[in-house]
């Protein structure tokens, strides 16, 4: 049996509206460096194989702060459909790993990642809470028992949810 397959879901960090820059372009504020600095010692104990990141400014800082927390990858991946892109896109984005990855980090946006999380996942007690809203710097951990390749709606556990606050 193959050891399961690990997915972990961060929003990016809180961003700051104190910019004239486009959207793509806005960074975190204040708050979110820090929540996202406590995400990532959180998550610290995790060996992530691969970091699918947006292009994102706030993303790609929210990935800086997570490595500032404790969070290390080799393989980190700057994901163009992870910004404005659909739940359908990042499955096939994930379904492309490589068999050797067991565990892929993703940080992106909503609403994407909320649907992306309810539709891989079965029902579990955090499903209201993400129904009902996924803040900034909210982890969220699925586990899969098949392949990347085996990765369809329906097909993880939804192991956890958190919303880390500095």
């Amino acid at each position: 049996m193959t050891r399961p397959r690990t997915i972990v879901v961060v929003r990016h960090g809180k961003s700051s509206w104190k910019t004239n820059d486009p959207d793509i372009k806005r960074p975190l504020s204040a708050r979110g460096t820090r929540d996202a600095v406590v995400a990532g010692q959180q998550l610290a104990r995790l060996g992530v194989d691969v970091a699918l990141v947006s292009p994102a400014t706030r993303a790609e800082q929210t990935w800086q702060c997570l490595q500032m927390g404790g969070v290390t990858c080799d393989d980190v991946r700057t994901t163009d459909p992870l910004y404005h892109a659909w739940t359908p896109e990042v499955i096939e984005v994930i379904q492309a790993l490589p068999a050797a990855a067991h565990t892929v980090l993703v940080v992106g946006h909503e609403p994407t990642l909320s649907d992306l999380v309810l539709t891989l996942s079965t029902t579990s007690v955090h499903t209201a809470a993400i129904n009902e809203k996924f803040p900034t710097s909210a982890i969220a951990v699925l586990t899969h028992d098949g392949g990347w390749d085996d990765l369809q709606p329906g097909t993880c556990r939804l192991e956890a949810f958190e919303v880390p606050r500095g």
